[in-house]
């Protein structure tokens, strides 16, 4: 069961309908149509995931240039941490790759989701 933290609801909102022109692309291009259910900024205990599939336990973090800082990688890596310390896997993706090899992004998505419900 996921943790819900009912304080973060309407921020989630907002965040669905001011998503980024990479998670714009991602979800309208690929994930919405997904044969897997995904949700859009899903809160996962104090956390809100960009993407996350219940059926494959993944969240997918689209990671623009702040995350790319020295405290961006560090509070990336503690996020990360805490998270899969709840029995999901997370991959982030940089907005440049969704950019530039969207195609190879939409592949890696759906390899690592055909691996882990395999699991």
């Amino acid at each position: 069961m996921i943790d819900y933290n009912k304080e973060k609801i309407a921020f989630s909102r907002n965040l669905r309908k001011n998503m980024t022109s990479c998670e714009r692309k991602l979800w309208y291009l690929f994930l919405r149509s997904y044969p897997l259910r995904f949700q859009r900024q899903k809160i996962i205990g104090e956390f809100i995931a960009d993407f996350y599939c219940a059926k494959a336990h993944l969240i997918i973090e689209i990671d623009g240039e702040n995350h790319s800082t020295p405290q961006g990688i560090i509070n990336d890596q503690f996020r990360t941490k805490r998270i899969e310390g709840k029995f999901y896997k997370v991959i982030r993706i940089n907005n440049e790759m969704i950019e530039n090899n969207f195609y190879e992004v939409c592949e890696y998505i759906d390899k690592t989701i055909n691996l882990l419900i395999q699991e």
